[in-house]
């Protein structure tokens, strides 16, 4: 008899699709459909949509199987479409399994999306009562942890307004405080957590650290970014179109989602204009609030769009910048990451002199050389700061690429295995 807490055998989710063709008609006959009576209509709708429609199987998940024991931190990475959101509603119960088996032992505390389990008219305090409830807890229970929620949210001004006038920050910030201090055995988090602030992003990783760190409690997690998965998680699984392509330490699936997908990502999918945007809770910093940056890319010194970057060649960063309504000179900058989230530079537009000026609606190309032998084997995450002489915030955009230095043979000792970011040859000597 296994001892896991989570037990999943070829689980498996189809959806049945429906594709309509599209049927145009004029003003005229519509009338003239609707006066030919309310039977006749129905019967030539039905037959439309029967002659039109295209039913297709989509399969979610397919083949799943895993298990997960007490005390685990489980990231869950995958590009968009991979099935990891199908997978945390079915270990939530929100849906059903059309193929396989899910065997569960604990209290599960998920929060899937903004405002899962509140009551849009009920305030905050009512709703900590009612998540409370629904999650099993009793009435002295949600007592005895409520002012720990309401303190790690930080809404108690607004603890008595109907949760409907929240912004979505608030909402994840009350979600989570509820979700995180009733206890369950068994915590469930979406990439919901991206919609909070900066800090309380930390703040959250902190709490699910500290929520498995006795070994007592179990997170599963699923986030696009690489270096809230390192950070938090000790055990990853990848999945790839529904099915899990890689299970294991968390450094060991990360580096085989990097190296498989760094390199194949097209244009399309840096297509940053549309990209969320949290303005006014990033830093404390105000923002214009129209989207400056609309692609960024990691190119050789060929302007070949890579993933892979040689840790002995030169690499670009180049971006392609919008202008603003008011045609500002723009300040850019570039930060590097690691997976954990730690800066190993920044590097501003200004440090050679150059303000960027674009016509509004029209867009300015940008690029940086990164020289060789700087940064040490390993995988990084790439920001990208928009401002103006004035070192006003106009955009700001945090992971928005990552990249990856392989590990490579050279003459230097143990270049692979030194710890740290950043190589710095010193001088040595040697005197008698």
């Amino acid at each position: 008899m296994s001892n896991s807490i989570i037990q999943i055998e070829n689980v498996g989710k189809k959806y049945t699709l429906a594709h309509q063709k599209a049927s145009y008609k004029t003003l005229r006959e519509s009338i003239s459909s609707k006066l030919r009576g309310l039977a006749s209509t129905v019967k030539t709708e039905f037959h439309d949509i029967e002659n039109n429609s295209k039913i297709e199987d989509f399969w979610a998940l397919k083949n799943i199987s895993f298990e997960i024991y007490k005390g685990d931190r489980v990231g869950i990475i995958g590009r968009n479409g991979a099935g990891k959101s199908t997978l945390l509603k079915l270990l939530s119960r929100i849906t059903e399994p059309t193929t396989g088996r899910i065997s569960i032992k604990g209290r599960i505390a998920s929060l899937l999306e903004v405002g899962t389990g509140f009551h849009p008219e009920l305030t905050g305090r009512e709703n900590i009562f009612l998540n409370g409830a629904i999650l099993g807890m009793s009435r002295e229970e949600i007592y005895r942890k409520f002012d720990e929620i309401v303190a790690f949210a930080e809404v108690e001004r607004f603890l008595d307004t109907p949760v409907k006038r929240y912004s979505s920050g608030m909402y994840v910030r009350l979600a989570f405080a509820v979700a995180a201090h009733l206890e369950p055995e068994i915590l469930v988090v979406d990439e919901v957590l991206a919609v909070g602030d900066v800090e309380f992003q930390r703040k959250c990783l902190g709490k699910m650290g500290e929520f498995s760190t006795k070994g007592e409690r179990t997170v599963l997690f699923v986030s696009h970014s690489m270096a809230a998965i390192e950070q938090l998680c000790n055990k990853a699984i990848l999945l790839e179109q529904g099915e899990i392509k890689k299970e294991g330490s968390t450094e060991a699936v990360i580096s085989s989602y990097v190296s498989k997908y760094a390199s194949v990502e097209k244009r399309s999918q840096f297509d940053l204009l549309e990209f969320k945007r949290n303005y006014p809770q990033l830093y404390g910093h105000e923002f214009s609030g129209y989207p400056l940056i609309a692609a960024a890319f990691i190119l050789n010194t060929n302007d070949q769009e890579i993933g892979f970057v040689k840790w002995n060649e030169p690499f670009k960063i180049r971006l392609l910048v919008r202008g603003n309504q008011s045609s500002e000179s723009l300040n850019i900058a570039v930060t590097i990451k690691d997976l954990k989230g730690n800066f190993v530079f920044v590097s501003h537009s200004t440090d050679d002199q150059l303000l960027v000026k674009v016509d509004y609606g029209a867009e300015a190309e940008v690029t940086c050389l990164v020289n060789p032998n700087i940064l040490m084997p390993g995988s990084y995450t790439l920001d990208i700061w928009v401002g103006n002489e004035s070192w006003k915030w106009l955009d700001f955009l945090q992971e928005v690429l990552i990249f990856q230095i392989p590990r490579v043979a050279t003459s230097l000792s143990h270049i692979d295995y030194r710890p740290g970011n950043i190589y710095l040859p010193l001088k040595w000597t040697n005197e008698s």
